[in-house]
């Protein structure tokens, strides 16, 4: 332990190890999610390809949802983050390679629930074990390093769609050595400093006392839920958005956009976090973020050629970028029990798949009958309000 007054800091390779750890997740599912299933749902399902893939999304995000919770509640109880984590990549990857067994529309729904539980199993302990490791003092630069998790998710769907490179058939494949390659180190060669306060118990409860929710976690809460709808919706229909705009525009050419917005909001991410680490203003820089990918979001609303298309997804998806990753590192700081800081991350993941609940009945009731504009212009207001949540936190520091 550092001396008093002295700042903590957790090994930097561990915190890097960590940081490629997380990305194996965003590896998993960004190529699956954004450019497989859409591709398979059109095969499958035809001229109700969009339709049917917001059903998909909707079950595997019920799934989700339940083992975020659930494996992170088993993960506080057992104490034994690694197991789950190796559990869940093992799961992971197999359920991964079955997925193009599935010939018809059910069973691949059947599938992708049993992917999501067990992806959910690996996520969950994970974004725990930051918590019992991680320091409030490097929770800005956690946050920064968190950003090459989507990021890296991009890039592995650029690599998978080059044309050439990888068949259709061996994507899936390729994408499974992947996972494994960015999640196994920090198992097996990861050795972080201990920070015994960080998983000390919380006191004993006064009788009578209950403990709720405090005030800047609901608030928390409710922005990333409100910015997460509406990266929900471009995660999921970014492929069919730019279809209606350009119907020749290439596979790789949607991945290559993807990954460079998730490629440049790595150093602004980095850049607010340390910042915020250094003023001990952790909340500035969200408020900042949700901000810009409002106005990206009305671009995007606006945008009736293809290269105003690009410019306006590149300003949301950099700032929503931005805002998640730096969120999900400072949401360690406000969770009141280390006790049960899995579970209540599982129950902070909500908003990472609840949006994927409502984001299709949104979907689905606005864009066949009033385009995406008035998607993207309801996705904007959202995104204000969260803004306005954050901004007007009794102590925004």
């Amino acid at each position: 332990m550092a001396d008093a007054g002295t700042p903590r800091r957790q090994s930097l390779i561990f915190l890097l190890l960590y940081a490629l750890a997380s990305a194996g997740g965003a590896i998993a599912y960004v190529p699956f999610l954004t450019i497989w299933l859409p591709g398979r749902m059109t095969q499958l399902a035809g001229t109700a390809d969009v339709q049917t893939l917001g059903y998909v999304t909707f079950f595997g995000a019920v799934a989700a949802s339940a083992g975020g919770i659930g494996f992170g509640w088993l993960s506080d109880v057992t104490r034994n983050r690694r197991g789950w984590i190796l559990a869940g990549l093992v799961l992971t990857i197999a359920l991964l390679l079955v997925v193009p067994l599935a010939h018809d529309i059910w069973s691949l729904v059947a599938i992708i629930v049993a992917w999501q539980l067990t992806l959910n199993m690996m996520l969950g302990p994970l974004a725990a074990w930051a918590g019992d490791l991680v320091p409030d003092e490097q929770k800005g630069l956690l946050g920064g390093l968190l950003a090459f998790s989507p990021a890296l998710g991009g890039w592995s769907g650029w690599l998978v769609t080059w044309p050439g490179l990888v068949s259709a058939e061996q994507r899936l494949v390729v994408i499974a050595l992947l996972v494994a390659s960015a999640v196994l180190p920090v198992l097996l060669l990861g050795r972080p400093r201990a920070f015994p306060d960080l998983t000390a118990p919380p006191p004993a409860r006064v009788a009578g006392e209950r403990r709720r929710p405090t005030g800047p976690a609901v608030r928390m809460w409710l922005a990333r839920l409100l910015v997460q709808i509406a990266e929900a919706a471009l995660f999921a229909y970014l492929y069919f958005w730019f279809r209606s705009i350009d119907p020749g525009m290439h596979d790789n050419e949607k991945a290559r956009l993807f990954g460079m917005a998730l490629t440049i909001a790595i150093p602004i991410a980095l850049a607010s976090g340390r910042l915020a680490d250094r003023n001990d203003r952790p909340f500035v820089p969200l408020v900042v973020a949700a901000a810009v990918s409002s106005l990206g979001m009305v671009g995007m609303a606006l945008a009736t050629g293809l290269d105003a298309a690009k410019a306006s997804y590149l300003v949301f998806g950099i700032a929503s970028t931005v805002f998640l990753s730096l969120h999900s590192s400072q949401t360690l700081r406000i969770l009141p029990r280390s006790d049960r800081r899995g579970r209540d991350l599982g129950i902070f993941n909500l908003t990472n798949t609840v949006p994927s609940l409502i984001m299709p009945w949104l979907t689905i009731s606005l864009v066949p009958g009033f385009g995406f504009d008035a998607l993207f212009l309801l996705l904007a207001t959202l995104s204000a309000i969260a803004v306005l949540l954050l901004a007007t936190m009794p102590r925004l520091r």
